[in-house]
């Protein structure tokens, strides 16, 4: 089988790291991939968001499997277009992604649906928006409402943070489309967990539990980023929370985007906070989350082709999913200056560490001298250990073995598991 998938980060490389352990799979390619997914797959230099450039690719290479793994593609139909040529696609299509790509459309699909989720208003007026702000306490979370690389998600803890906040989105257009309409939302308190599952449109299976560290520093300090690291499994999640969850939140979101004519086939991801009143969904991704994929499909013991397969075939009832019981922490290494401006081209080095740990690269390229930096986000290292405290330990003592100028990474990754 000839198998491609879309996407140049972590996640991608994480998804051809396990791709690559199937019998069945002959020949790998990335488009557009990068410095680190080059051992293990063909690197095609087309951009994720290159949609026509894809499809023309996957016709001409005749592709077995088209594995769309990023948001933005998602949002501009490239599932559809493969279908509609007569391809396999992994991925849901257009109108079932809108689920990630509107966080309004998400809101509103939970309250028709009595769906758990924190209060919201939702504005595309700047005096609308400021003239609610009279009406509610602080802090309050404002969310612009398209896409916007996991930044668009402020936390403003005054009246003033957060008219600044609408002004950058709705005056000044920071976030360009994403921020055309805005959310401003409950402020909710209690751990967070991501849950993703793998759902066919009828058979839904999650996955292991996992927890995601978006602001750039210790503490939770600093602005959000695409993700600084994650740990797996989360000890906030008992079985009791799963079957709440499986029961009143995944089982329902699927069975509401069927009703509404979004049937959706592929991975979504609940990003979830687990409050004093019961879980609420805080966000939808529409596909692998990253960096939470990092932890996820390195304790996942099935072929991750034959999951595709089956969801692609909607058969997925017909599978059993298996887990490593080990735990796995990933540690993000990140540019100075990420997640604002950073420089590309610095020199990495890396050296042979523990053979427990894996490397996927995100911003890397390769040159003849070796790899260089090439994004906010580089290498994510995960390690895999006998319990949480065990993964901790061995990720952080491999650190030592990767270095490029101005490098930063949290140094309190697989904490929050402790409190």
């Amino acid at each position: 089988m000839k198998v491609l998938v879309v996407g140049g980060g972590g996640r991608e490389h994480a998804i051809i790291w396990k791709l690559s352990q199937s019998p069945r799979i002959t020949k790998l390619y990335c488009a557009p991939g990068n410095g680190g997914i080059d051992s293990l797959a063909q690197c095609v230099d087309i951009k994720a968001t290159n949609i026509e450039g894809i499809l023309a690719f996957a016709i001409e290479q005749q592709m077995d499997l088209t594995v769309v793994a990023p948001d933005d593609p998602l949002a501009m139909g490239l599932v559809d277009k493969l279908q509609e040529n007569g391809l396999r696609a992994f991925g849901p299509t257009q109108k079932a992604a809108i689920i990630e790509s509107s966080k309004v459309f998400a809101k509103e699909l939970m309250k028709k649906h009595r769906i758990p989720t924190p209060e919201y208003q939702s504005f595309q007026k700047y005096d609308d928006a400021i003239a609610f702000l009279d009406e509610i306490s602080f802090p309050v979370v404002i969310k612009a409402d398209g896409l916007a690389l996991g930044k668009g998600v402020i936390i403003a803890s005054s009246k003033e943070e957060a008219e600044k906040t609408l002004s950058d989105m709705l005056l000044d257009n920071k976030f360009g489309e994403a921020g055309k309409r805005v959310l401003i939302e409950e402020h909710i308190t209690g751990p967070e967990v991501s849950i993703l599952a793998f759902t066919d449109g009828k058979t839904v299976i999650p996955m292991v539990s996992s927890q995601d560290h978006k602001r750039a520093y210790d503490y939770d300090e600093g602005p959000n980023t695409g993700g600084m690291g994650a740990f797996s499994p989360s000890p906030h999640y008992t079985p009791e929370a799963a079957k709440y969850v499986e029961e009143n939140i995944i089982v329902p979101t699927i069975r509401a985007m069927a009703e509404e004519g979004r049937h959706f086939q592929g991975v979504l991801y609940f990003g979830l906070m687990l409050t004093s009143s019961g879980p609420k969904v805080l966000e939808y991704n529409a596909r692998f989350g990253d960096p939470e994929a990092q932890v996820i499909l390195p304790r996942l013991q099935t072929d991750l082709l034959e999951i595709m397969e089956a969801i692609v075939d909607k058969k997925l009832d017909e599978m059993e999913i298996r887990w490593d019981e080990r735990a796995a922490v990933c540690v993000v290494l990140a540019s100075g200056g990420y997640p604002g401006s950073y420089q590309k081209g610095r020199p990495i080095k890396i050296k042979t560490g523990n053979p427990d740990c894996l490397l996927f690269h995100a911003g890397t390229h390769k040159t003849e001298q070796g790899f260089v930096t090439n994004g906010g986000r580089i290498i994510g290292i995960t390690a895999l250990g006998k319990d949480l405290g065990d993964a901790v330990q061995r990720v952080y003592s491999n650190i030592e073995n990767v270095n490029f100028e101005g490098m930063h990474y949290r140094k309190d990754i697989g904490k929050k598991a402790d409190s």
